[in-house]
């Protein structure tokens, strides 16, 4: 993994701080939360787990996040925010779970965390793929989602998707752990070939600095993170393809696979809050269109 660069000052005021602040700032109460637990197997020998029972005995429940805007992060106010734990508090304040609890980690070591019990699910966006679906179980996505490239102004190399980028040789840059590595060695990029930086603030910086041509990630993060940039701009979204087939792409709340119970119940209430409209009203303020609403499931998704 790339080392993680500073931030510009710019976009940490104005839309919160970078990973490496949220880190700091907030490991503290991670490990507390996670030296609290008796880290015991939460399942019960049969009926998919006593988790939701537990959570509602504590009033609380830990959230693992990974410090990415707009999905999971902590704002320049210390407050743990974003499109995941601001649907969180509402879900599970209708589950009998009044507060919930952030966990920091690396995008990366969000399902080991969850599965070593750091924290109870995982709240930062995640796409349902079928590689993770072996690994954890998903609610169903509260959200649908293509992928867009940050840019230089002007768009110079006329970049428009991965077959694009490939065929005139860009350099390329994405987050660690994203699912855009995939949609990129898909196009014919060799995994070295990808530069793999902390996150969107240190893909903006590469592009600002010319180390590359672009940087990839979901169409919202892209638009959050070249709002303050004046030398960048984000292409138009599009669908990436896999297996030569358009790849639709869901962010869901991730359980342990022992948890049936707690991710069923989840979404119950989820879908009441989506046919309420409630979910978007949650979702707008950090940047998501009425279009990546979507109802999408986790089996779709997960190949089953």
């Amino acid at each position: 993994m790339a080392p993680p660069l500073q931030p510009p000052r710019r976009f940490r005021e104005a839309s919160g701080p970078s990973r490496r602040s949220l880190l700091a700032g907030v490991a503290a109460l991670g490990a507390l939360g996670a030296a609290g637990c008796s880290r015991v197997p939460t399942a019960a020998a049969t009926g998919g787990g006593d988790l939701l029972d537990r959570l509602r005995a504590a009033g609380v429940v830990r959230l693992g996040i990974a410090g990415e805007i707009p999905f999971g992060y902590i704002d320049r106010n210390g407050d743990l925010t974003g499109e995941a734990p601001e649907l969180a508090k509402v879900v599970f304040k209708r589950l009998g779970v009044d507060r919930v609890q952030p966990v920091p980690t690396e995008f990366g070591s969000l399902i080991p965390g969850l599965n070593s019990q750091q924290f109870d699910v995982v709240a930062a966006g995640m796409y349902v793929t079928p590689e993770r679906c072996e690994q954890v179980i998903f609610a169903d996505p509260d959200y649908q989602m293509p992928d867009a490239f940050v840019v230089r102004k002007g768009n110079p190399k006329g970049l428009h998707d991965y077959g694009d980028a490939f065929r005139k040789g860009a350099r390329i840059a994405t987050g660690t752990g994203y699912a855009q590595i995939e949609h990129a060695v898909e196009a014919g990029y060799r995994r070295s070939d990808i530069l793999i930086v902390p996150d969107q603030v240190a893909g903006l910086n590469a592009v600002e600095a010319g180390r590359v041509d672009l940087f990839t990630a979901t169409a919202v993060t892209s638009r959050m993170v070249v709002r303050t940039s004046s030398t960048t701009e984000v292409t138009k979204p599009f669908t990436p393809i896999v297996d030569g087939e358009p790849q639709l792409a869901g962010g869901a709340f991730a359980f342990r696979p022992t948890e049936t119970k707690l991710r069923d119940a989840f979404n119950t209430e989820l879908r009441e809050l989506k046919k309420s409209g409630e979910v978007f009203r949650i979702l707008r303020p950090f940047g998501f269109s009425k279009a990546e609403m979507t109802e999408l499931t986790a089996k779709e998704l997960c190949g089953g």
